[in-house]
């Protein structure tokens, strides 16, 4: 298939939750959007290799660049999420439960400082008054109206 064709335009929708998943990881689908339009040329403010992506590559030791080539093929969800599980490191099933868990549950409190700084600006800025911000992947839930 052609990137074209499969990248989302992120200048006017938005990624997928960073809660769905692809290959049995959150993040991923997120992750795979922004990547799909960054080469694409449609990823508007959104970056690929960001932090949030950076978890995910952490954990399974591919390299956001491996990732790009491969998907810069035109890959489908279906190749891409088969191709993570021939690349990621070796680990059981306990441990990819675990580590989405983490993910899932992450609070603002639980990030680097340097993205909590970040994020006390950009809370603020980016989402109603008073959100109810329990975890980290609400950040992006919230502004991109899929809980309210």
């Amino acid at each position: 298939m052609n990137i074209k064709d499969l990248a989302p335009d992120l200048k006017s929708e938005f990624p997928r939750s960073p809660r769905a998943m692809l290959a049995g990881y959150v993040v991923v689908c997120r992750t795979l959007d922004k990547c799909r339009a960054s080469i694409a040329g449609t990823n508007g403010e959104y970056h690929y290799d960001c932090p949030l992506d950076n978890y995910f590559f952490g954990f399974t030791g591919i390299t956001a660049d491996d990732f790009k080539e491969f998907v810069a093929t035109g890959a489908s969800d279906e190749e891409v999420a088969d191709w993570i599980q021939k690349n990621a490191r070796e680990m059981d099933e306990s441990e990819r439960i675990a580590w989405n868990n983490r993910m899932r549950a992450k609070r603002v409190t639980d990030l680097p400082m340097k993205l909590q700084k970040f994020l006390e600006g950009y809370i603020p800025e980016c989402l109603p008054e008073y959100p109810p911000v329990y975890v980290w992947f609400d950040v992006y839930d919230i502004e991109e109206k899929r809980i309210g």
